[in-house]
Order: C-alpha cells, then sequence, then structure tokens
C-alpha cells in the first residue's frame, strides 16, 4: 500500500511529530504506524482512542449534531498534543489519523490542521 506507507512518512514528517498511526475504530485496528521516539506502544493507543472516537459520535448522536461534525479531538498532556483526525473521505469505513507531537515543537493548530487535511486525498486504502 503505497498511499498508506506514504501518508504515515509525511505525517511523521510534521514539525513535532513523533509518532502516527491510521487506525480503524470500528474493528479497533492500526492499518499502519510509524513511530520516531514517542515511546508508545501504537497498537495500545490506536485500541483506546477507538473508543474515544466511539464515545465521541455516540454523544454527538444524542445531540442531534451530524457524525461528520467531528474535525479532529485534541488530547492536550504536559509535553505533548495527541490528536484523532476522522477521515471524512474514510468515515464510513472508520478511519481515523492518530498523531503524536511534542508540544513545544508544534506549529499553531491551523497549521496542523490543513497538514492533515493534505493527507488525505493520498490514502488508499
Amino acid at each position: 500500500m503505497e498511499g498508506l506507507n506514504g501518508v504515515l512518512e509525511q505525517a511523521l514528517a510534521i514539525d513535532g511529530a513523533t509518532g502516527v498511526a491510521i487506525v480503524d475504530f470500528r474493528q479497533r485496528r492500526v492499518l499502519g504506524s510509524l513511530d520516531r521516539g514517542s515511546g508508545l506502544d501504537m497498537d495500545k493507543v490506536a485500541y483506546g482512542d477507538s473508543d474515544v472516537m466511539r464515545a465521541k459520535l455516540y454523544t454527538l448522536e444524542l445531540l442531534g449534531y451530524p457524525q461528520d461534525s467531528v474535525e479532529d479531538i485534541l488530547i492536550t498532556l504536559d509535553r505533548e498534543l495527541h490528536i484523532i483526525r476522522p477521515l471524512p473521505r474514510l468515515r464510513e469505513g472508520g478511519i481515523f489519523i492518530y498523531l503524536v507531537l511534542e508540544r513545544d515543537r508544534t506549529h499553531p493548530l491551523d497549521d496542523l490542521r490543513r497538514q492533515l487535511r493534505s493527507l488525505e486525498p493520498l490514502l488508499e486504502l
């Protein structure tokens, strides 16, 4: 899957990125991942964040929001940012990008979102 590997490499090339995974949250499985010093077990991270994604979509449904209104879920830690970004084109398949970044080396969120958005058309699953 050239598309998958290319997207992982480009996501990890984002300034401050230390880990990335592409996850199928319906099946709770990692489709691919790369790590550059995050120290995280991406399989465990993806499994847990599948539950985060499911919970958010369920809550939106309860509140009457469309599921496609989620642009991303941001988890802010003292030294890291974790971004869960559902991929609109692949949303029905339950696919999201999970990106771990060093907080002190991260660009503004709008830049990160733009960079992640630009990767989706490259993904072939």
